[in-house]
């Protein structure tokens, strides 16, 4: 259940400066929290600020179910932690367990945990099989945090994949999920069910078979950094039960949403990466408006569809810059806001037709972005398509030979297309007949 009242932490803190901060800078505090979240990644916390969860019955065998036990550790370092700590070793957990506000469940590990090397801390999920609907796993209160840990399904099966419920869910201002891997999870991280303000989603490492992260209802500046979504941490895995065989790869390309991004303002997504996806990152109004997003280093991989936008905010739009992409960017009939891409990289895989579709009424701008191998299957169509709302192209690259770069088609209603680079007699076909500008 999501957390219904609104929290307010107040936090003293003690040091040189004095003055209070004037609004501009209010906005802006929000770095200078997870500089703070940063900078403590390496702190060992001393003994007195934790609670084990061994001395609440835990066991870790891999066995026992340990729920009960963890679930008491953690309402206990509310007042003896704040830090519940999970020592190494397979913890089974046949329920679900709350992490309360203010607690960190933290696991035996300096940094990220690898599923090859199993050796830290490892929670083994039983609960909620073919309830996808279900408690998620962990959820995070106001300001709780799960990190260094590794989460693995061992019920989880290929091609008859189970569903499952979240495997975390955050609910309430500034929860963090640091320093993760999820081996096989249904849906990863959910950041959308519940309202949520200043979340931290940060190196998290993850084959996730339906969703991988999910953000909508976040009010205020969320955060998603070095999110890496790849198969290979469960077909590589040294747990037991192994992977158990299969193509991964095809279940993905027809299944997987990597990131599924809704309401948000001022989403940062920063050093992001899906790979084989039926729609590496989708943007829209999933129930509760839709968001605004600035995109930086991140791709899609190996995917027909590396980008969907059905619906950002009409004011402030999304922002890709320094992007991988490959294959294709969509934009929908019913987005209103601005798309903008910049120094993007556009490659095929062996279905890819255009490599951009631009429909309904929104602006599109595409700069310094180059393209190559689109039209895989040789039958005339575009890099470029655009069929409504505005255009602009801005000395980008078009590195193949002999295929059609632009198509310009009925219902655009302005395009400029300047200092562009390429290899192909006819650059530009205006079917358009809107107001269109090159040279």
């Amino acid at each position: 259940m999501c957390n219904k009242l609104l929290w307010i932490t107040v936090v003293l803190f003690v040091g040189t400066r004095t003055a209070l901060p004037d609004e501009g800078e209010v906005r802006g505090a929000a770095p200078a929290i997870t500089s703070a979240v940063m900078q403590a990644d390496d702190a060992l916390p001393a003994a007195d600020s934790r609670v084990s969860a061994r001395d609440f019955g835990a066991v870790g065998n891999g066995t026992d179910d340990d729920t009960p036990a963890l679930q008491a550790a953690l309402d206990a370092a509310q007042t003896q932690g704040p830090i519940c700590f999970l020592p190494a070793g397979h913890y089974r957990l046949d329920g679900s367990v709350t992490v309360p506000p203010g607690v960190t469940l933290l696991g035996a590990s300096g940094g990220v945990p690898h599923s090859e090397h199993p050796i830290g801390t490892v929670l083994l999920a039983y609960g909620g099989k073919g309830q996808a609907d279900g408690p998620p796993l962990v959820t995070l209160k106001p300001n709780a945090v799960i990190r260094n840990v590794t989460i693995h399904y061992p019920e989880q099966t290929l091609p008859d994949v189970v569903p499952y419920p979240w495997t975390i869910r955050g609910d309430g201002e500034l929860c963090q999920v640091l320093d993760v891997t999820l081996t096989n999870p249904y849906q990863a991280i959910d950041f959308g069910t519940c309202w949520n303000e200043l979340h931290v989603i940060r190196n998290v490492f993850a084959c996730p078979l339906k969703t991988g992260v999910y953000i909508d209802q976040c009010t205020d500046i969320g955060r998603v950094e070095n999110v890496h979504f790849n198969p290979n941490f469960w077909t590589r895995m040294r747990l037991t039960p192994k992977f158990p065989g299969g193509d991964i790869k095809a279940y993905l390309e027809q299944n997987l949403v990597g990131f599924k991004i809704g309401k948000t303002d001022w989403e940062y997504i920063s050093n992001s990466f899906v790979i084989f996806p039926l729609i590496g990152f989708h943007f829209d109004d999933f129930g509760h408006g839709p968001g605004n997003v600035v995109m930086t280093q991140s791709g899609a991989d190996i995917c027909t569809e590396a980008v969907r936008v059905d619906r950002v905010q009409p004011h402030a739009g999304i922002q890709f810059v320094n992007g991988q992409f490959m294959s294709t960017v969509v934009v929908g009939p019913e987005n209103q806001g601005p798309v903008k891409l910049t120094n993007c990289g556009f490659w095929p895989v062996g279905e890819t037709k255009e490599q951009i579709v631009k429909l309904g009424p929104s602006s599109l701008l595409l700069t310094a972005c180059h393209f190559a191998g689109w039209d895989q299957a040789n039958a005339g169509l575009p890099c470029v398509r655009a069929s409504g709302g505005r255009l602009s192209l801005v000395g980008c690259e078009f590195m193949a030979e002999r295929k059609q770069p632009i198509t310009l088609e009925p219902g655009l209603t302005a395009a400029t297309i300047t200092g562009c680079l390429f290899r192909h007699d006819q650059s530009i076909l205006d079917n358009s007949g809107a107001d269109v500008q090159s040279g």
